[in-house]
């Protein structure tokens, strides 16, 4: 996720491709290995995995798979042990960028990542740089035609959810981190579809981008999204429909 839930309707154009690549899957096997060696196995008793199960599904992960990566972070499985990390730094006209990544090595993991920013506009930046413009809350997208804006807000505030937005043709619901899995459940309980949903880190102001610079940041943020080791990014900027248009359009 970045800025805007706009990003979403590119990321979700190109998951069916990226599911065939195998890289949704790669990176989904390391969250429900880590959730597991974290939480424990039981979906029932850990949200965290059961969101992962759920993100396996919704791309058509087989069931075996899901059931080894689980047993590899039990420890029923021999597997790689990875490590959460998270990276910070900067890209076109100052945009500030929040990284979360599971990793097995990471020398190598931090110097892929330097290379993505140098390569494309940005740097990346000491720890705490940008995090403190940042807050951790539940975050979810449902797009306008799966519900009306009445219904949804009375379903989410009675759920705990804290706020609705609305940004181009989605609704953007934010929630307290401890309210996020009743809200999912919520919507789920009442058939609205979400187009996203995940714990993450919202920021608290936007730089407006345009042109160039636009570019630039959309081009960094989907090349950081697009790396093994990268499981969710988080940026502050504000860029218009017809400039990600004008992106995906180019890509």
């Amino acid at each position: 996720m970045s800025g805007h839930s706009k990003w979403h309707s590119i990321k979700h154009k190109k998951a069916a491709a990226d599911a065939k690549r195998g890289k949704i899957f790669t990176k989904i096997i390391k969250e429900l290995a880590v959730a597991a060696r974290i939480g424990g196995g039981d979906p029932d008793t850990n949200p965290r995995l059961r969101k992962a199960v759920a993100d396996a599904k919704a791309v058509n992960m087989p069931a075996d798979n899901i059931k080894r990566a689980i047993m590899k972070g039990t420890g029923q499985l021999e597997g790689i042990s990875y490590e959460e990390m998270t990276y910070e730094g900067y890209g076109a006209g100052g945009v500030a960028i929040f990284v979360e990544a599971l990793t097995d090595n990471k020398n190598r993991t931090v110097s892929d990542l330097r290379y993505i920013f140098s390569k494309n506009g940005g740097n990346i930046g000491e720890s705490g740089c940008v995090s403190w413009m940042f807050e951790r809350k539940g975050y979810i997208v449902v797009e306008k035609s799966k519900a009306s804006e009445d219904k949804l807000l009375e379903i989410i505030l009675e759920a705990g959810a804290e706020d609705l937005k609305e940004d181009g043709s989605n609704y953007e619901i934010f929630t307290p981190p401890d309210s996020y899995e009743d809200v999912v459940q919520a919507l789920q309980k009442n058939d609205i579809e979400t187009a996203a949903s995940n714990m993450g880190y919202i920021p608290q102001n936007y730089v407006k981008l345009e042109g160039k610079q636009a570019q630039q940041l959309l081009k960094l943020i989907e090349t950081l999204e697009d790396h093994d080791d990268v499981q969710n990014v988080w940026a502050n900027f504000d860029i218009e429909d017809d400039e990600i248009a004008k992106y995906s359009e180019s890509a």
